[in-house]
């Protein structure tokens, strides 16, 4: 009797390497618009005549589109595709780039570009989700999406990258057609269409649960005090007494941890067969702490503080994809549309709420506020459990 090939051949084996390739890509592409505004601000705000409250409005507005889009996206990559819905986001952002780098003569026409580069982050994070979770098999997908999440902050560095080597040589405009060179560049990437199974309808699968709902309203509150981490911290750590550049170095040592929290959460979730809702839960409770040292003077809390809120407070977006995964495997876009809502909404909402908190009271009054957002996410994610369905745990 002919012995039929295991399917980890060297070509099924690629496969989920390329598609994580893939995923990883795509995230960073069609995210980059805002981290660029965010990283060449200097040089936008001398051009454009805006302040660093117009920079917070931008990226609200990005965040705030990108919440709108959600949904409408996840519905789009379980219709036509993860690879048609892919190509479109990068084609938005790579436009949305050039546009920026040739009519963004004032700021009102920047608020609006980059408004249409939200429409473009929730495309490729929705057609990423879906590839890792046609793609790639189940045992490997906590670290897959692990790694995806991680490409996230990896976007800020690239950013940063874009300061010396083009805005303070040939000119800020020059880093954003760079960067929609760079993202048209990532097309032949992106895999042809998938089997027909890839635009299934799935009904109820996808849909609103309550559960699901309960989990985006956990993320609108968890991302909320968590990006209050990236946007204020230097600023917070300047007004305790230290100097610009150690207070960068702040920041800079917050974002490695949290591209080696993000992973390693995702590694682990590889290993446990279910409970992973509950594990965001206690990861949320320990960044809430960590929020709450960084209302606490000295060297000491402020270090710990970034450890557990970087590290901790902020690694389970990944998490978060791969259990909605689990839970809803026929319909993977349309379920975590509705997740990663929450998140944008908090992106947008956090930094407009703390912003104004922080002026008004100061930062301790405010990493304290955030401390209770995160706690009370956690509690939620905790009442979600009861909510959920069954997770899918396929043969081998």
């Amino acid at each position: 009797m002919t012995r039929i090939a295991p399917p980890h051949t060297s070509a099924a084996a690629a496969r989920p390497v390329r598609a994580s390739a893939v995923a990883v890509t795509v995230t960073i592409v069609c995210v980059l618009p805002v981290f660029l505004v965010g990283g060449l601000a200097v040089q936008l705000r001398e051009e454009l005549g805006f302040s660093p409250a117009g920079l917070g409005l931008v990226v609200a507005v990005y965040f705030a589109v990108g919440a709108l889009a959600s949904v409408p996206s996840g519905a789009l990559v379980e219709r036509w595709g993860a690879a048609v819905v892919a190509r479109t986001g990068i084609v938005v952002s790579a436009g949305a780039l050039l546009a920026v780098a040739v009519a963004a003569r004032s700021y009102p026409v920047l608020v609006g570009l980059l408004a249409v580069a939200g429409t473009a982050n929730a495309l490729g994070q929705l057609s990423s989700n879906a590839l890792l979770a046609r793609h790639v098999p189940p045992r490997r997908q906590g670290l897959s999406f692990g790694v995806k999440q991680a490409a996230i902050p990896v976007s800020t560095l690239l950013a940063g990258v874009a300061v010396p080597t083009l805005a303070l040589t040939v000119g800020w405009r020059w880093a954003f057609v760079a960067a929609a060179g760079a993202a048209l560049a990532a097309l032949p990437a992106v895999p042809a269409q998938g089997a027909p199974t890839a635009r299934r309808r799935t009904g109820r699968a996808g849909g609103a649960s309550p559960g699901l709902v309960l989990v985006g309203v956990a993320a609108t509150l968890a991302a909320g005090a968590a990006n209050a981490l990236g946007t204020f911290v230097v600023d917070a750590s300047v007004d305790r007494g230290l100097g610009p550049g150690m207070a960068g170095l702040t920041l800079t040592f917050g974002s490695a941890v949290c591209v080696a929290a993000r992973v390693g959460v995702g590694w682990l979730a590889d290993r446990r067969t279910g409970g992973h809702i509950a594990v965001i839960a206690g990861l949320l409770v320990a960044g809430a702490v960590g929020l709450g040292l960084l209302a606490v003077a000295g060297p000491g809390p402020l270090v710990v503080g970034v450890v557990l809120g970087f590290g901790l407070g902020w690694s389970w977006p990944g998490l978060m994809n791969f259990a909605v995964v689990q839970l809803h495997p026929q319909a993977p876009a349309a379920a975590t549309s509705i997740t990663q809502t929450g998140v944008y909404a908090g992106g947008c909402l956090g930094p407009l709420a703390l912003g104004p908190l922080a002026a008004a009271a100061g930062y301790p009054t405010m990493w304290l506020t955030a401390a209770a957002a995160m706690l009370a996410a956690a509690i939620l994610m905790l009442t979600t459990t009861h909510l959920l369905p069954t997770p899918h745990l396929p043969e081998g």
